[in-house]
């Protein structure tokens, strides 16, 4: 099952910035934790692939 979202664009004077936002329902089974830094990837086919840099065990121990 796939869950739609909208791209967001912020335009600026001298910049613009692109937002994902991810449902609730997958940033809970990704287990998501407010300010963990990701990295996205261009797949073959144009597919974004987003990855954790840092384990999600790590990322609940600095949480705590």
């Amino acid at each position: 099952m796939g869950f739609k979202t909208k791209i967001q664009l912020i335009q600026r004077r001298d910049s613009q910035q692109w937002y994902v936002n991810f449902p609730s329902a997958c940033a809970q089974m990704m287990n998501f934790i407010k300010g963990e830094v990701m990295e996205w990837e261009i797949g073959n086919q144009g597919e974004l692939l987003l990855k954790r840099i840092t384990g999600a065990k790590q990322s609940r121990k600095r949480r705590a």
